[in-house]
């Protein structure tokens, strides 16, 4: 600060001399240039010229695919998505299509976040109901079929995709083959590369029975490695057809990347591609998303509940016991619990990766398997809460290990910060020692 002071005084001195009004400029215009630099820090990491890769510090539990190479450049808060998937692509040439499919997935967050902000318009005409109901028996809403459409054609024309599943659609879609492509979609637009890595599974518009309302919506997204060998273009036998589409049946284990984005105060994307999480906000002066939290970290324990309560007494014993002691503070941590819900997983998985806490909802009488969706929403979003350093279980098994038998098959969900979703694990495991 005291060479800052000297630099401007000196400036003003020579002021009246003209020709030293290019100095001052020059001088001034530097000591600016320096400031705004140190905005773009790594935030959290001193690195040297020895150490310039790194890697985060590896998750409680191991998955099937490999965890990619960082360096600062991945670390450094106010970097854009663009640039951060450039810079993950040089250093791991192995994933360097994945770039291809966020850049879609940018497009697309930036473009619903859009359709969410001005769908209480009234010219919008993006409100109420479709007037459909999806293979889930719920009331499509229109935002949910727009949204839809929106993910598949951005992700279709990458080139790098087989096969995608969402929430709204009955069967997994085959992008090779013009019959199961929206009705939208004319043949002449198809377009077929022999590069079809990845499958992608979606929830295109999660919390959508809330947006009439304002509240938080969001997306997401999970991505696995297609089956080279898998191809259905041009082959009449169904059951080739269907082992081809069941790429999307895999454990959560097998995930190379998951995201969701956020539609709230801002506009998040978070994700990871198995190498810790990295939050971006959208910064609508630039139509840049821009890393804002780069490696996050769930707090260990918390005093932060996120469940439907009113169906507490419908819960099993060990879920319901837990969370009444924790409501009495009478819990491991000895801390009473206050309860934030916002009914939607993306708006509470959120919240609870920021400030800790268990996100869950449980099987119940009338939900027996749960009811979030293992493929699309508990599997993505288990594999983004496991690299922040929490867990996620059903209370018996870990949701990532978990291979799904139908594309729509749910699951009871209990995530959060270690420590705490440990004690719903224990307490599962001591009921059925002592039963």
């Amino acid at each position: 600060m005291g060479r800052e002071m000297t630099t401007c005084n000196l400036i003003q001195i020579h002021f009246h001399n003209k020709n030293n009004i290019k100095m001052r400029f020059t001088a001034f215009a530097f000591i600016l240039t320096a400031s705004a630099a140190s905005a773009f820090a790594p935030a959290s990491k001193t690195f040297s010229q020895s150490s310039t890769l790194f890697a985060t510090v590896a998750p409680a539990f191991e998955t099937k695919t490999k965890a990619p190479v960082f360096d600062e450049v991945c670390d450094t808060t106010g970097v854009t998505l663009t640039r951060f998937m450039a810079e993950v692509a040089m250093l791991n040439p192995e994933i360097a299509e994945l770039t291809t499919l966020f850049g879609a997935i940018d497009t697309s967050c930036k473009a619903i976040a859009n359709l969410v902000k001005r769908s209480q318009l009234p010219a919008s005409e993006t409100l109420g109901l479709e007037g459909e109901v999806n293979v889930q028996g719920e009331d499509q809403k229109k935002l949910d079929v727009i949204t839809n459409d929106l993910l598949k054609r951005a992700l279709r024309f990458t080139g790098k995709l087989g096969v995608l599943a969402s929430e709204e659609e009955d069967t997994p879609v085959d992008l090779a083959s013009a019959d199961q492509l929206s009705a939208t979609w004319e043949s002449k637009d198809l377009l077929v590369e022999e590069t079809e890595k990845y499958v992608v599974v979606f929830d295109p518009l999660d919390g959508s029975s809330n947006v009439d309302a304002g509240i938080p919506t969001g997306t997401i997204i999970g991505i696995y490695e297609h089956d080279d060998n898998c191809i259905v273009e041009g082959i009449d036998d169904p059951n080739a057809e269907a082992q081809c589409l069941a790429n999307t049946l895999q454990p959560g284990t097998n995930l190379v990347a998951a995201a969701y984005c956020l539609y709230s105060s801002s506009t998040f994307l978070v994700l990871t591609l198995g190498n810790g999480v990295y939050m971006f906000t959208l910064d609508e002066q630039i139509g840049e998303f821009v890393l804002a939290k780069p490696n996050v970290k769930i707090p260990e324990t918390s005093k932060i509940i996120s469940f439907n309560e009113a169906n507490l007494e419908k819960w099993d014993e060990p879920m319901k016991n837990t969370v009444k002691k924790w409501r009495e503070g009478k819990g491991r941590s000895g801390e009473r619990f206050s309860s934030r819900y916002i009914g939607s997983m993306v708006g509470d998985v959120h919240r609870t990766l920021l400030y800790g806490g268990v996100f869950g909802y449980p099987a119940d009488t009338k939900n027996k398997n749960g009811k979030l969706r293992l493929l699309y929403e508990g599997a993505p979003m288990s594999f983004i809460m496991e690299q922040a350093g929490g867990l996620s279980t059903t209370g018996t098994q870990r949701v990532m290990e978990i291979t799904p038998e139908v594309v729509h098959q749910r699951v009871p969900i209990v995530m959060g910060s270690k420590n705490d979703v440990q004690e719903v694990i224990d307490a599962y495991a001591e009921f059925a020692a002592k039963n």
